[in-house]
């Protein structure tokens, strides 16, 4: 008898994907409620949930809850995508735009690969770069900004690689496994992005 998680791939080989945005190693497609019980996943698994900041459990309804308010009317605050493999075929974290603020132009960029074998293969930083050139050239904006746990080296230096600069360390910021420790913040502004990436 096949167990959840092979339940869960079969799904996923048998449903129709429609890409977004193509990268070389990633796509990037909408946001899928029927994918909601693999994001429980990942917000609950405790690698992960401890740099998101994730600290009280997350039930299936909890995300179902959350996944249903950013529908809606008016102007869009998030922005979601799934991250997908392209070669495996399988989805394996999700990333996008959140805090939206379109007098202004910013966004924050957030990102989370949830399925660890895919960790330190670049493909934070691939997506990352999609989202980032997709914010400045479709959705016009300014300035997108990061904050990332100064523990969190993986994330940082992601950023770092994409071009963000950090203008900010906000100290003992966060509480986590019994100390306190810094926030590094991070930004990017349109002009320079399409300086660099002429």
């Amino acid at each position: 008898m096949p167990d959840k998680k092979e339940e869960i791939e079969k799904e996923q080989d048998e449903e129709q994907i429609y890409t977004f945005i193509e990268g070389e190693t990633i796509d990037l497609t909408p946001t899928n409620s029927n994918h909601i019980e693999l994001y429980a996943k990942w917000s609950n698994s405790e690698e992960i949930r401890k740099y998101a900041r994730n600290e009280m459990p997350r039930t299936i309804e909890d995300i179902k809850k959350r996944f249903e308010q950013r529908g809606g009317d008016g102007p869009k605050e998030h922005i979601g995508f799934e991250i997908w493999h392209k070669e495996d075929k399988k989805l394996i974290g999700l990333g996008g735009l959140n805090h939206i603020h379109w007098v202004n132009g910013t966004a924050n960029l957030f990102m989370q690969i949830g399925e660890k074998d895919y960790w330190s293969h670049g493909i934070g930083t691939e997506a990352a770069k999609i989202i980032v050139d997709y914010g400045f050239k479709e959705l016009n904006l300014h300035k997108i900004f990061a904050g990332v746990l100064s523990k969190n080296v993986g994330s940082w230096t992601c950023a770092e690689k994409v071009g963000f600069i950090q203008e900010a360390t906000l100290k003992d910021e966060v509480y986590v496994d019994g100390e306190y420790i810094d926030v590094k913040k991070y930004y990017i502004l349109k002009e320079n992005w399409l300086h660099k990436n002429k």
